[in-house]
């Protein structure tokens, strides 16, 4: 493993402890948990296509599928975020493989779709991630948002706008750090997941031609679980899934 991917491995074991304590990281509302699951069935082969969710975490994406009775395999750098997966997983007595790796060699293959959630951004080398889910699975499904200093002008001040209401609440952060300068200096699509980005990389690797899909339904229904008007009047960070196969 290398020094990087220590570093990360190391950052998301701690922030396992407190990473589902934000709506943006687990969503609970019923709204918007239906908006993710026609999403996922619109975008993926019907049930029980056997799916790998690479970057997993503490499973968002591997129960929402597990609960559509996909066969879902788990696959992330951190072991601590695993363990929280599974924990989940057993209590809503679903079956979800999970497997401890780095996403650039993945040690499982023969799916019939492979999907990431916001992983693409925190890989030191992207490119070679894709060509390994390549060999691992037939379809490919990125689930991104257009955040950060991706989103530009306008994102930077909804994000400026939710974190002033957020210290107004004394609500805790979403992570309990951020990455170095020196980490993020590493990770070539960090601060740069604009779609123009995903779909130029997906297209330089074996995957081939991309297809890009605005999220409206996951946008609205994210929007109007927010907790005030003030905060639906900002709105959310737009989302979008870059397929191919």
């Amino acid at each position: 493993m290398s020094v990087i991917s220590d570093q990360v491995r190391s950052f998301w074991d701690i922030d396992a402890a407190t990473y589902d304590r934000s709506p943006s990281h687990n969503p609970t509302s019923t709204v918007e948990l239906a908006a993710w699951g026609a999403t996922l069935r619109r975008l993926l082969p019907p049930p029980p296509a056997r799916v790998l969710d690479v970057g997993a975490g503490t499973g968002f994406l591997a129960i929402q599928l597990a609960r559509q009775g996909y066969q879902i395999t788990a696959f992330d750098l951190s072991a601590g975020m695993l363990a929280r997966l599974a924990d989940k997983a057993r209590d809503e007595g679903l079956e979800v493989e999970t497997v401890q790796g780095d996403a650039t060699e993945p040690s499982v293959q023969g799916f019939e779709a492979v999907v990431e959630r916001h992983l693409l951004w925190t890989l030191p080398d992207p490119g070679r991630a894709l060509e390994a889910w390549h060999y691992a699975a037939e379809r490919l499904v990125l689930l991104e948002s257009l955040w950060g200093a991706a989103g530009g002008t306008g994102e930077r001040l909804r994000r400026a706008g939710h974190g002033a209401l957020r210290r107004i609440r004394k609500e805790q952060p979403d992570h309990h750090a951020e990455y170095s300068a020196e980490l993020r200096a590493q990770l070539p699509l960090a601060g740069r997941s604009t779609p123009e980005a995903l779909v130029s990389l997906v297209q330089s690797t074996s995957w081939g031609p991309a297809r890009l899909e605005r999220l409206w339904d996951v946008e609205w229904a994210t929007r109007r679980g927010l907790p005030s008007g003030l905060d639906r009047l900002l709105g959310v960070s737009p989302r979008y899934a870059v397929i191919a196969q």
